[in-house]
């Protein structure tokens, strides 16, 4: 619509004053020619002047047919103009014409006859070039045909966004005719679908000119009522040759199947990303609780708002986790994501309690198939049997719980437990591909479980072997205060090699052992344990220490090669001395009152087992007060200091002769014991006292 078709329609008056090329017309450069019934020219367009070259002065007056025509169609000319101003009959059709220049060019003619007030008769000649006709008639069709024929939808609103027209493929995107679209707005045609975004984007694009490309709306429509569409819509401004702003020509694409397959593969992208994420999460210790809190972790939220890993108690003791059809499920809780203390976090069993699931429960089901539970619309029936207990239920009935899934954890044929899921933000319910995620995570991590749960067991039980053959308190002895710690390896495979002990001896003395078996797990703790017994045997024959260690280095030879390092004392407190032995291990330390710490100079001989050289015994002096600290590699050795570093930061904790050696073993394994050695470690103080 023009500025005067706007002004008009208001009801005000059209603009006034020159006015540029703006329509149609003005773009075929359509010539103006009126006649009287002799034919001459009696009035002249400024089109006119263009069209044929002849200014008004030169064709007023002029017999038109002599100006314009050749000599040739004369005859033919005249019986046309004579039959227009005799029967009234318009004629139309194309014609040779002699421009001024003396060119002859193809104009397209529509002939009329005009009739003035006084009944007098004229003959109107409207006259374009034809080129220029052709090729916007051409222009017409071919955009006629291309939008009619478009399997893509195209309308144009006016400015008040109502439509004008619409093509037949927008007809069927929408499932409504042509005409119960025009004069009516978005809002009215689609009311099932939020047109609001669409309009206010047609409102920019009428503001600014600026289009708007691939705009993409999600809805309905009455073509399809129960089913979303996904559409892309591209809206451009309409202007005539004058800058007038017509309207928005809107043109709208079906894009459904391409924006599934988008979400499909957005979905799958996410999917590896999720696996890929798990596998670099999952299995990074093997701590049971740790693996199951890492699999909690990957799960939420890209999978589930809440997720929980559950073991049957059964398989965490290690005995057989079969369930009759009729048992109940007893579950350990190891894991629980997120931690916010809402409802449905309230609502499940915190890790470490044990809980008894009914046999109609729905992880009782999953753990005794080893299928899938999916419920993808939870409904209030569903909620007992999703929850533990009655409150528990009303609980999740409260946070929203509206989809849940149950995935069993499978690892060498058994069924461990399962990988509990639910959302109640997550608006989308759980679908196949999340049952097909779920598995895979809960496929991997039940691996991983699965080995942290047997080295768990192993640890426990080469750590229960290892604390069997230890003292579990040093004996009261004679002129000596006693104080000792053991501590065990952080992996399982390392659990096993380290020993003390204190040995009662005759005539008050007291034979104080620290060793370390090269290797672990359960066959370093039972080596352990056979060299601490044949030391004990030894030592009530009172041997020299350096001949003890003689005959224990024949006793290591015989155990299979194995190799062990010892440092063997033996305290007289009636001589205030020490008698000391050592077998490749590191050199004790003495703290005297008033003087620095220092670690003994001891030959150091070499570990038991080796054989082929003869050990030495070394006298120290050992008064009433001074301590001696005995300790494994695991106190003092890291990756990251040079031994000599650590041993000299040994010493420095050693500063407080008078400190309670109890306190002192503390201290020194919180100083001293650095996280990334893996290492077990025996550690001994003794404190020389005064004689009763």
């Amino acid at each position: 619509m023009s500025a005067a078709e706007a002004a008009a329609a208001e009801g005000g008056e059209p603009a006034r004053g020159p006015m540029r090329p703006g329509g149609l017309l003005d773009v075929l450069g359509v010539a103006s020619v009126v006649l009287d019934t002799d034919g001459r020219i009696v009035l002249w367009s400024p089109q006119a002047e263009e069209l044929f070259g002849y200014t008004a002065q030169e064709a007023l007056g002029e017999y038109a047919a002599r100006l314009m025509v050749h000599e040739r169609h004369f005859e033919l000319v005249g019986r046309l103009f004579a039959d227009v101003v005799r029967t009234g009959e318009s004629w139309a059709g194309g014609f040779p014409v002699r421009h001024k220049d003396g060119s002859t060019r193809v104009v397209e003619f529509r002939n009329m006859r005009l009739l003035d007030d006084r009944g007098d008769v004229y003959a109107l000649g409207l006259a374009a070039d034809q080129s220029t006709v052709r090729r916007l008639e051409q222009d017409v069709a071919l955009s006629e045909r291309m939008v009619k024929q478009s399997p893509i939808g195209y309308a144009v609103l006016d400015t008040r966004l109502r439509f004008v027209s619409v093509n037949p493929a927008l007809e069927r995107i929408n499932g409504l005719p042509a005409a119960e679209h025009i004069g009516r707005t978005l809002r009215q045609v689609l009311p099932m679908l939020d047109s609001s975004a669409v309009e206010a984007c047609a409102r920019r694009v009428l503001d600014t000119g600026v289009p708007v490309i691939d705009h993409t709306l999600v809805g309905r429509t009455p073509a399809d009522p129960e089913e979303d569409h996904t559409w892309a819509h591209s809206l451009y401004r309409l202007e005539d040759t004058m800058g007038n702003v017509l309207g928005v020509a809107i043109s709208v694409v079906d894009i459904t199947e391409q924006h599934r397959a988008s979400v499909e593969a957005e979905a799958a992208r996410r999917r590896l990303a999720v696996v890929a994420d798990a596998s670099a999460r999952i299995g990074t210790t093997l701590e049971l609780e740790r693996t199951a809190c890492e699999l909690a972790e990957v799960a939420v939220p890209e999978l589930a708002d809440v997720a929980a890993v559950d073991l049957l108690d059964a398989v965490v003791e290690g005995r057989p986790s079969t369930l009759g059809p009729l048992e109940s499920a007893v579950i350990r809780a190891l894991a629980l994501r997120p931690q916010d203390g809402t409802d449905a976090v309230r609502a499940a069993d915190p890790p470490g309690r044990i809980a008894r699931y009914a046999p109609d429960r729905l992880v009782t089901e999953c753990v005794r198939t080893g299928e899938a539970v999916l419920v993808p619309q939870v409904k209030d029936e569903d909620l007992p049997r999703i929850a533990r207990s009655p409150e528990a239920a009303e609980l999740l009935g409260r946070a929203g719980l509206h989809s849940y899934l149950a995935v069993p954890l499978i690892a060498r044929g058994e069924v461990l437990g399962a990988l509990d899921l639910k959302r109640t933000r997550n608006p989308a319910p759980f679908g196949e591909d999340d049952v097909l995620l779920a598995r895979e995570l809960a496929a991997r991590a039940a691996v991983q479980i699965d080995n942290a749960r047997w080295y768990q067991n192993a640890r426990n039980t080469a750590l229960t072997l290892q604390r069997s053959l230890l003292p579990s308190r040093p004996p009261v002895t004679t002129g000596l205060e006693v104080a000792s710690r053991y501590q065990p390896a952080g992996a399982t495979s390392e659990v096993g090699g380290d020993w003390f002990d204190v040995i009662p001896l005759e005539g008050g003395r007291t034979a104080l052992v620290v060793g370390d078996v090269m290797g672990s797990g359960i066959s370093a703790a039972a080596t352990m344990g056979r060299l601490r017994t044949a030391t004990t045997t030894l030592a009530a024959l009172g041997l020299d220490p350096a001949l003890l260690l003689e005959h224990l280095d024949k006793t290591t030879s015989a155990l299979d090669h194995s190799i062990a390092t010892c440092v063997y004392a033996v305290h007289d407190p009636h001589l205030r001395q020490c008698r000391i032995a050592n077998a490749g291990h590191l050199p004790p330390a003495r703290v005297r009152p008033g003087r620095p710490p220092e670690l003994l100079d001891l030959p150091t001989g070499v570990p038991l087992g080796v054989g082929g050289i003869e050990f030495r015994t070394v006298t120290v002096d050992f008064e009433p007060g001074d301590e001696l600290v005995f300790y494994t590699d695991g106190l003092v050795e890291t990756r990251c200091h040079s031994l000599d570093e650590r041993l000299d930061f040994l010493l420095s904790q050693l500063d407080d002769p008078e400190r309670p050696l109890e306190e002192a073993c503390d201290l020194l394994l919180r100083a001293l014991h650095h996280p990334d050695n893996h290492d077990d470690v025996a550690l001994l103080i003794a404190r020389a006292q005064h004689l009763p």
